[in-house]
């Protein structure tokens, strides 16, 4: 639960809540599936008999809170790194101006001042240094995204 926001744990508390009528303190593995799709997650029944055993810690078939939360995490924190990603091409796109797929390392630097203008050259090296990982003097795609996301 530690790696949700508040108000995405209290969306499933109402979610778990709306099903568990009789406030038994748990979801039958069943109305999982309905669940995910209330919130817009598409899933084929494969791949949620596979999460719900997984989630289903003691196999008892019920999902309490915990366990639910914690099935629900991993879509919603893949949707939030899925929608990082798309930006984060969206903006190597824009400072890739050739279309080649990379950047400079002298464009990096210029991204780097617009983001900190109070970086030194010696902080422009050490951080070119540290995220140019195969040294080309460029950085792909996978090495800005490593930059923007630490």
């Amino acid at each position: 639960m530690d790696m949700l926001e508040e108000d995405q744990i209290e969306t499933l508390r109402k979610a778990f809540n709306s099903f568990d009528t009789e406030d038994q303190g748990f979801i039958t593995t069943d109305t999982v599936g309905v669940i995910l799709k209330m919130m817009g997650i598409k899933i084929s029944s494969r791949e949620l008999d596979e999460i719900i055993k997984e989630a289903d810690e003691d196999g008892s078939g019920q999902l309490e809170f915990e366990e639910f939360v914690e099935l629900s995490a991993k879509f919603l924190i893949e949707e939030d790194q899925e929608a990082l990603k798309k930006e984060l091409k969206e903006a190597f796109r824009i400072y890739d101006r050739e279309g080649v797929g990379y950047i400079t390392n002298d464009i990096l630097r210029e991204i780097l001042r617009e983001i900190d203008s109070t970086l030194t050259e010696e902080n422009l090296d050490c951080i070119i240094e540290e995220v140019d990982t195969d040294g080309s003097g460029t950085l792909d795609f996978e090495e800005f995204m490593e930059m923007m996301t630490g």
